[in-house]
Order: C-alpha cells, then sequence, then structure tokens
C-alpha cells in the first residue's frame, strides 16, 4: 500500500484600496491567477514560507497580520493540497526584483476583476479565501505553533 502525501501549501491575501495583490503566471501554456502562494519549503515555519512565497513572486515585502484560515482542497486528478492562508499588509516594494520562474507580473486586481477572469484561477481556493477576507474572517496568528 502506497503512502499517501498531501501537499503543504502557504499563501497571503494581501489587499490595498479594495485591490487584491496577485499572481499572473504560465502554467502548462494557460495564462493562471493566484494569490502569492506556493509550497512550503523543509525547515520553514508557515509564517516564514508564505513571507518567502509573496516576495519571490510578487516582489513585494509583506507583514503578517492574521491567519485567515486552512483549506482542503482535492484536485480531479486526486492531488491533495492543505493550505494555510495568511492576511498580510504590504510594506515594500522591490520593482527591479526578478520574479519566480513561471510568474509574468503581479498585479492588484478588484474582487471583480478576479470574478471575471474566474476561468483563468488556479483554483475554487482563489475567490473563496477573498471571499472569507471580505466577510472578515481572522484568527489569531497564535493559533499556529511551530516547534523545532
Amino acid at each position: 500500500m502506497s503512502q499517501w502525501h498531501p501537499h503543504s501549501t502557504v499563501a497571503t491575501v494581501v489587499e490595498r484600496d479594495g485591490l487584491f495583490l496577485i499572481v499572473e503566471e504560465m502554467v502548462d501554456g494557460r495564462i493562471l491567477y493566484n494569490q502569492p502562494a506556493g509550497h512550503l519549503e523543509a525547515g520553514e515555519t508557515l509564517q516564514e514560507g508564505a513571507l518567502r512565497e509573496t516576495l519571490e513572486e510578487t516582489a513585494w515585502e509583506v507583514q503578517l497580520t492574521d491567519l485567515l484560515g486552512l483549506y482542503h482542497y482535492t484536485t480531479a486528478d486526486g492531488t491533495c493540497y492543505i493550505r494555510t492562508c495568511f492576511i498580510a499588509e504590504p510594506v515594500l516594494h522591490h520593482p527591479d526584483r526578478a520574479l519566480d520562474t513561471g510568474v509574468l507580473r503581479a498585479l492588484w486586481l478588484s474582487r471583480a476583476e478576479l470574478d471575471a477572469r474566474r476561468e483563468q484561477l488556479r483554483s475554487q481556493i482563489v475567490l473563496r479565501v477573498i471571499d472569507d477576507y471580505l466577510a472578515g474572517k481572522r484568527h489569531p496568528m497564535s493559533l499556529i505553533t511551530s516547534l523545532a
């Protein structure tokens, strides 16, 4: 019997003046939209992973303010993702910083603009986390305990 290994990912919802920081990326020849997000790397905390992914994919340094939630998603091919999503505030932009491979650009979009791109969203989680954010969901960062 093979062992099941869900993918642990981290993401941030970053809002500024009613617009959300979004990653436009090329995936299998398609342009898709997502929050700054990616896989947790060995040796880093959930918070460190979220900060790293946001910087690598958008060239924005952010400050985490709250835990938005945990999101369990299984794709049509059976791949399972457990996404830890944080709320963050933009701090500093590095416009000359190179973005991760596959990332075309970072942009600021409204909820309505994302809805209009529904067919190009990386997953159904993209709108769900924004809707949760807009609904006022917030959890204290103290819910997360990292043990060495």
